[in-house]
């Protein structure tokens, strides 16, 4: 399936590039050439990276690789289970704002470890954990507990670019201006996969 066609010009082309890319890393062909010390003195003074990515810290999500790409390409913001606190919006606020990247992907995945704690503990708000409880909580106060821990990924992901156009401004006229798409994706561990899915959890699968 191609890619939905209500994304703006500029985003599409950087979004099919990173997908691009994620095949190459499922092939085990990356080309990715940025990656010395030359490339980052050549921007020792300025950035220009074409997309933001706020990405779950798990160590088995890593957006430069999964997409195959070097210094100065992505703005990346990882926080466990891609919650979003103040400070997590505004590094996102930045990219959009002074950066003027016109994407930004929310990269949820399988096996996460903040969904597995989340469906265990839930209602409770423990001692430990409390902010990331309190962000992933109300998709199940919506949604009710879910069984599948990569289910409950998705649907945080969907509460995420929600909650982010609710609650910034800058990110809300980017995208009615259309100078901002946000992707909705998940990365599968056992395909090495990027997916995109949208509100009823249906899954778009890029193909060239």
């Amino acid at each position: 399936m191609n890619l939905p066609t209500n994304i703006p010009e500029k985003a599409r082309k950087e979004l099919e590039k990173l997908l691009n890319g994620n095949k190459n890393f499922i092939n085990g062909t990356p080309t990715a050439k940025n990656m010395c010390l030359s490339t980052l003195q050549k921007l020792a003074l300025y950035q220009e990276p074409y997309a933001c990515v706020l990405s779950c810290s798990d160590s088995r999500v890593v957006p430069e690789i999964i997409f195959d790409c070097g210094i100065g390409e992505l703005f990346v913001v990882r926080v466990a289970g891609i919650t979003v606190g103040e400070n997590v919006r505004e590094s996102i606020e930045y990219a959009v704002k002074k950066l003027h990247v016109p994407l930004l992907i929310l990269l949820g995945h399988d096996d996460c470890g903040v969904m597995n704690y989340a469906n265990t503990h839930y209602p409770e708000i423990t001692e430990e954990f409390q902010s990331i409880l309190k962000c992933v909580y109300p998709v199940i106060d919506h949604a009710g507990q879910l069984d599948c821990n990569n289910k409950f990924a998705r649907k945080h992901t969907i509460w995420v670019e929600n909650f982010l156009l609710e609650n910034s401004k800058i990110l809300k006229s980017a995208v009615d201006e259309g100078n901002l798409y946000i992707a909705k994706c998940h990365f599968d561990h056992h395909t090495g996969e990027v997916y995109m899915i949208n509100e009823n959890l249906d899954t778009i699968h890029y193909t060239m």
